[in-house]
């Protein structure tokens, strides 16, 4: 973030990186934020009402800033869709006892930041990443998978923009998911990262090609991976270390079927690294430390 955005009371609420590796931070200012106590780090601040808010994306040209509107109270992922739209999502929703349906958690907004659909999007999203053509793609955490939620009880989905699930994973996984981790998209392919709870060798890298639906599913070569970057067959996973400014970095490279860690090392990094710091696109990790994001290559 820019000196001149702290300094003003800003806090960066969420952020993104689109496919184009474009990234976009939703600012929020402090005093229409509240901290929940017991959730350390940027994830813990959400909006205590409806607020205003301005997306800041980032280019290889520039920064362009527009104003949000409508911002609400348990936003907390976001993701860039063509033609400079996007997506924010509430991690949670619930369903209407009388009727059944559940309640919206993603709004669409214009590329003017003005709120244009809104849709449910599944419970418990852990992540959130869209691909090239629009589709967006999650992960699920233990609440979702067995709260009722149709899409959400198989732990990975993926969606169109006006909710309707395009993929589902049932039956095509070597167990059921858990809880999900993190994502990453090369090229046309989306990878999702999740894990059984079953112990080191229950975590699981799942790749998805969109266009046919063909899902292949390698064992990880870490556990619970905060942040994972792929592009062919290489590959840079990262873990948070507990209350520390640190990251544990693995390289890994792809054989027949078994992903293979080929390098490990600490990084110490500017800030702390909590929940939701990472995303992969086309081979970079983006790895958000505090109010610094950090790009690391395959």
């Amino acid at each position: 973030m820019s000196a001149a955005d702290i300094r003003q009371g800003r806090k960066a609420l969420c952020w993104s990186v689109g496919p184009d590796c474009e990234l976009s931070v939703l600012l929020v200012h402090r005093r229409y934020l509240e901290q929940t106590p017991y959730i350390k780090g940027w994830v813990g601040w959400r909006p205590a009402g409806a607020c205003p808010g301005e997306l800041v994306t980032v280019t290889g040209q520039g920064e362009r800033r527009i104003t949000v509107e409508n911002i609400g109270v348990w936003s907390s992922h976001l993701a860039l869709l063509p033609n400079s739209r996007f997506l924010l999502v509430s991690g949670r929703t619930a369903r209407n006892r009388t009727s059944g349906v559940w309640a919206p958690n993603a709004v669409v907004y214009s590329a003017s930041g003005a709120p244009e659909g809104q849709f449910c999007i599944g419970d418990d999203v852990r992540t959130l990443v869209s691909d090239r053509h629009g589709r967006v793609w999650t992960t699920h955490g233990d609440e979702g998978i067995f709260g009722g939620h149709p899409e959400s009880a198989a732990g990975l989905a993926g969606w169109d923009t006006d909710g309707r699930a395009l993929w589902s994973p049932r039956g095509r996984l070597p167990q059921p998911a858990l809880e999900g981790c993190t994502a990453a998209t090369d090229g046309e392919e989306v990878w999702l990262a999740w894990y059984t709870g079953s112990g080191s060798r229950g975590t699981y890298l799942t790749r998805v090609s969109p266009a046919t639906g063909e899902t292949v599913t390698y064992p990880c070569p870490v556990s619970d991976p905060d942040g994972f970057a792929v592009h062919g067959n290489r590959a840079v996973l990262t873990r948070r270390d507990h209350n520390q400014r640190t990251v544990t970095l693995d390289r890994a490279e792809l054989g027949d079927t078994t992903w293979t860690v080929t390098d490990r090392r600490v990084l110490d990094v500017p800030g702390r690294v909590v929940l939701r710091c990472g995303q992969g696109r086309d081979g970079t990790l983006w790895l958000r430390a505090g109010d610094t994001w950090l790009r690391i290559t395959v």
